[in-house]
């Protein structure tokens, strides 16, 4: 029997501050000595007080607007209890009944369709600290111990909660793709999920009969595009067929088991009740006045899909070449610059798509760092359109630019 599939996602996205959310410790965690980024505030000495980082705060407000959310004024943080070792305050201070931007929308593209996915809400948080586990050659050793690493622990979180929108797996990673390119173009977070600045939780149900919402399944562990895509497979099949054989289904939490490729039973679903959640009286509520925000919005960039859209219509780039020239807003940035040093639209992309982007692939390079600046590219370009160069003149022009630090000049010398 088909059934359709409903599927909200959970974001964690890493915010980019240099101090933590509630102390002033470092964030520059990656390759860090274990437990040298802390102090008696995110290790929970008694007679601590936390301070709150207003950069995280004006970076959740940048967020919160970019995805057409409403800001709130006057919003609380709660103190959300249970009992993990990588927490030492055995409660994580989160927003709960008070979060700082509710509502909002994030248009997708998904199997050459658009489609909008509500929000939730966005809400603010401290991040937990990581679990390091014995292992032997790669295994885990079946050790009744781990060791932990409290770097992480007081790391500024936005958390991201969607509505159950998306009905497949390629709707779910386009709207991931989405919000990491947001947070990129905003400078909110660098979205990288492999160093976990950028993590999922993935809720999926399949509807009843009358069309009622089904019996919601958190996973939790999924590390990459590649795996939320083969966890979802999974789990819709599983789910399918548990109930297709009269079975029924329970609300749980699943890990992703990426080498088995299946989805195992960590715990039945907690709610609200079993956080015991209340509010955190060490820290005083959270002012956003309107004022406030209206001067956040004025030095927000332009939007990722404006610019997508502004480039098809201005320079007559079809959607597939604007979206990958738009990805990243540098490229789309020295995109731009080569077209205004005098390089005709079609072309400027062309270029940009097939021998800039196979020198950063080959020299695993960035834009940002890219040693060529757009206004040359821009200046060969148009040499071509002027005739006085051929493209296979020009390609040789560039590599040498390129391969050899050489000016325009030098370089045209040198292949002359």
């Amino acid at each position: 029997m088909k059934r359709k599939i409903v599927i909200g996602l959970e974001i964690h996205l890493q915010l980019k501050t240099k101090t933590k959310i509630f102390c002033s410790c470092s964030t520059d965690y990656i390759g860090a000595t274990p437990n040298t980024n802390v102090c008696p505030i995110c290790l929970a000495v008694p007679g601590t007080l936390p301070l709150l980082n207003e950069h995280a705060v004006s970076l959740a407000v940048r967020m919160g607007l970019g995805l057409h959310c409403e800001i709130k004024d006057n919003t609380r943080f709660h103190r959300k209890h249970y009992f993990y070792a990588d927490l030492p305050k055995a409660y994580q201070v989160t927003q709960y009944e008070h979060p700082i931007a509710e509502g909002g929308y994030l248009d997708i593209i998904a199997d050459g369709k658009t489609k909008r996915v509500h929000l939730d809400h966005l809400h603010l948080e401290e991040d937990a600290g990581k679990l390091v586990h014995p292992t032997t050659d790669g295994r885990l050793a079946g050790a009744a111990y781990s060791f932990v690493d409290y770097n992480r622990g007081g790391m500024p979180l936005s958390e991201i909660v969607s509505q159950p929108d998306m009905n497949s797996a390629a709707e779910a990673i386009a709207y991931i793709l989405q919000i990491r390119q947001l947070a990129r173009y905003l400078e909110v977070s660098d979205g990288e999920m492999e160093s976990g600045s950028l993590r999922v939780d993935v809720n999926v149900s399949l509807c009843n009969d009358d069309g009622s919402l089904g019996t919601r399944v958190e996973i939790k562990n999924v590390n990459s595009l590649k795996s939320i895509e083969r966890a979802l497979e999974y789990e819709i099949a599983r789910q399918n067929r548990v109930l297709d054989e009269g079975g029924a289904l329970v609300q749980e939490t699943r890990m992703w088991d990426d080498a088995s490729g299946v989805t195992r039973s960590m715990r039945t679903k907690e709610g609200a009740r079993d956080y015991r959640y209340y509010l955190e009286m060490d820290l005083a509520p959270i002012e956003a006045k309107p004022e406030y925000v209206a001067k956040v919005k004025e030095n927000l960039p332009e939007m990722p899909w404006d610019k997508r859209d502004r480039f098809i219509e201005q320079y007559g780039l079809s959607l597939e070449e604007s979206q990958q020239i738009t990805e990243q807003r540098e490229m789309a940035d020295y995109y731009e610059k080569c077209v205004a040093s005098g390089a005709p639209a079609a072309k400027a992309a062309n270029w940009i798509k097939t021998e800039i982007q196979r020198v950063l692939n080959d020299k695993a390079q960035d834009i940002k760092t890219f040693s060529l600046k757009a206004e040359t590219l821009g200046e060969l370009i148009s040499k071509i359109e002027k005739k006085e160069l051929s493209n296979t003149q020009a390609k040789d022009v560039f590599a040498a630019m390129v391969n050899d630090s050489l000016s325009l000049d030098e370089a045209l010398k040198k292949c002359g």
